[in-house]
């Protein structure tokens, strides 16, 4: 494993790839990030697993290759990684397959590489934080999903509940989304639960995976 010295910041940043990722302007800009540190840089599933061992992380980078042989195998040792750090897989493309499966394993979030550049750091500070993160353009690419029955109908969102879920795929605390929407925390939690209820879920995480794999066409729909 090759260990970057770089200036001390909160977010601990550990970068997965071929030696390829590290060196694009797309990762390189966040070296001079006064608030991220890249405290090592693995090319192999062994390599990261001695890494999260051997020091403190809080966000792993991975470099995602669709379609390839050994992404099953690398979501399955990830599986089974029951640490802190928390997975950002940054991609050029992603199928609903593939989607489905990152978010069995438990990765925070995804954010494709020829999207904005900005919003690698964006997706950084909001996984560190606890939050999860979609790339928009990532979700508009994705085909309508596969109904169970054709008598299933997505419950309908109000404009407050479908802002406030896109403010939820973009990685917003509850109290930044109340800025955003000039509303108050408290009644941005009453909007939350009422999309709990609309989704038949309890947590976050869990309302990201039905408006991912059930509703996005209906409530994931491209922001005016």
């Amino acid at each position: 494993m090759r260990m970057t010295q770089v200036e001390t910041g909160p977010i601990r940043l550990l970068v997965v790839d071929d030696h390829t990722l590290f060196g694009e302007s797309f990762v390189s800009s966040v070296l001079h990030e006064p608030d991220v540190t890249v405290v090592g840089h693995c090319a192999t599933l062994a390599e990261l697993h001695d890494a999260l061992h051997e020091q403190d992380v809080d966000v792993v980078l991975l470099d995602y290759e669709s379609g390839k042989k050994n992404q099953k195998e690398l979501l399955e040792a990830l599986s089974q990684l029951r640490l802190a750090a928390r997975f950002l897989l940054v991609t050029r493309d992603m199928d609903v397959t593939e989607l489905h499966d990152v978010l069995d394993v438990g990765v925070s979030g995804v954010v494709l590489k020829h999207g904005d550049p900005r919003h690698l750091l964006h997706a950084i500070r909001a996984v560190a934080e606890g939050n999860q993160w979609w790339d928009e353009s990532a979700l508009r690419q994705l085909p309508t999903p596969v109904r169970q029955s054709a008598e299933m109908h997505a419950p309908a969102l109000t404009v407050r509940q479908q802002q406030i879920l896109q403010h939820i795929l973009d990685g917003l605390s509850n109290k930044e989304i109340g800025a955003e929407l000039g509303v108050s925390e408290t009644a941005v939690k009453a909007s939350i639960q009422e999309l709990f209820h609309k989704a038949g879920v309890r947590t976050r995480s869990q309302l990201v995976r039905v408006a991912l794999e059930k509703h996005s066409e209906e409530w994931l729909k491209p922001r005016s």
